[in-house]
């Protein structure tokens, strides 16, 4: 090994097959150890709780039951709406988030047990097992390859110097002490050549044999690659289940936010950026938030009768609607995904929210489900 390092040694090449068989178990072996630790980091972001949960696997315990951050927070905004008032609007508002954030929480805590299962554990087994088994009988197989070499080069001297012998016979050089001094060392050299020959025959089989093993190990990564595939899948399958769930659960509180009574007073801009700039796409791609304003921006609004309210001559607007919109009273109107409709603003509304017409009904819309085409 040392003279191979230096250059002094020849080396037995394995084939380009066998080369690029070990090229692929290494980038997978370094790929997959990539992966798992940035999923652990996804599902974790904190490096002490990770460190924590690490030591508790090594010591063989159960992972203490962590409380996850949306939990947390669903907890502090329950306390703090029992402190400030359960019956005030903030109160109300502050319990009906909390009742989503744990609901959130749940969901993640579900996702990260899921994930763990399905997708880390294969990883860490793949690490922990097979890629140790292929390491080991790739330890093996450099062994046998360097005792290989090592009866070729002696096999190289014995010819070389059987060769010498035979042409310039020299008893007190190359005869042993411990052979009897009749015997010439043309004689000896044929034995030592014998005896070499006969290692490297042995050392060339055993090498062929753990190049057959180590062969069989590195062409199972491509079952390796088979079941990673399998487990992204179900990475990929609970990540799209959380996010729906998210997903719904926002909707919810959405609604439910958008019946409760119009006590909010907040900012005059809208919250979003003007909907005649944002494309379909991107506005699909977001989540609306419906404004807390159940009515009119004053109270002598909020008492007209709609339908009694007639369309500016100019200002009116064909809008495409973004999503569904369940009507909270009869003052709104209930939206469907892709419809066009009519909608304009009168003076001193909440610009959150818009005139709809279709047909011959008329309501409240929410800006944020609408985009304005003209």
């Amino acid at each position: 090994f040392t003279e191979e390092k230096f250059g002094q040694a020849e080396k037995t090449e394995l084939d380009a097959h066998f080369e690029n068989l070990l090229a692929r178990a290494d980038s997978t072996k370094n790929w997959t150890e990539r992966i798992l630790r940035q999923t652990e980091v996804l599902l974790q972001p904190n490096p002490s709780a990770r460190v924590e949960e690490f030591l508790y696997e090594k010591l063989d315990r159960k992972v203490p039951s962590r409380v996850t951050n949306g939990e947390l927070l669903a907890q502090y905004m329950a306390e703090a709406a029992s402190e400030l008032g359960a019956t005030t609007p903030y109160g109300k508002t502050l319990l009906k988030v909390s009742e989503a954030e744990k609901r959130l929480g749940a969901a993640e805590r579900d996702f990260i047990h899921t994930a763990s299962i399905s997708f880390l554990t294969p990883l860490r087994n793949f690490l922990e097992g097979d890629w140790k088994t292929i390491s080991k009988e790739r330890r093996l197989l450099q062994n046998r390859r360097l005792d290989l070499d090592a009866c070729k080069a002696r096999l190289k001297k014995a010819k070389a110097a059987e060769a010498k012998a035979t042409t310039v016979p020299d008893f007190q050089e190359t005869r042993p002490r411990n052979y009897i001094l009749s015997a010439s060392a043309s004689a000896l050299w044929n034995d030592e050549v014998d005896k070499a020959e006969q290692e490297l025959r042995v050392a060339q089989t055993e090498f062929d044999r753990q190049a057959e093993v180590t062969r069989l190990l590195l062409e199972g990564i491509s079952s390796t690659h088979v079941n990673h595939l399998r487990c992204l899948h179900e990475f990929v399958k609970s990540q799209t289940t959380y996010y729906a769930q998210c997903y719904r659960h926002m909707l919810d509180l959405q609604k439910q936010l958008g019946r409760f009574p119009g006590t909010f007073v907040g900012t005059t801009e809208p919250a979003s950026p003007p909907l005649s700039t944002t494309s379909p796409t991107t506005a699909a791609a977001t989540m609306p938030v419906v404004p807390t304003v159940a009515g009119l921006a004053t109270s002598g609004e909020a008492a007209l009768c709609l339908e009694e309210v007639a369309p500016p001559a100019s200002g009116t607007r064909k809008a495409r609607v973004l999503y569904d919109y369940e009507a909270a009273d009869s003052s709104e109107l209930a939206l469907l995904a892709d419809e066009l409709i009519t909608v304009y603003s009168l003076p001193g509304m909440d610009p959150d929210w818009l005139i709809g017409e279709r047909g011959n009904k008329k309501g409240k819309v929410p800006v944020t489900y609408l985009e304005l085409l003209s």
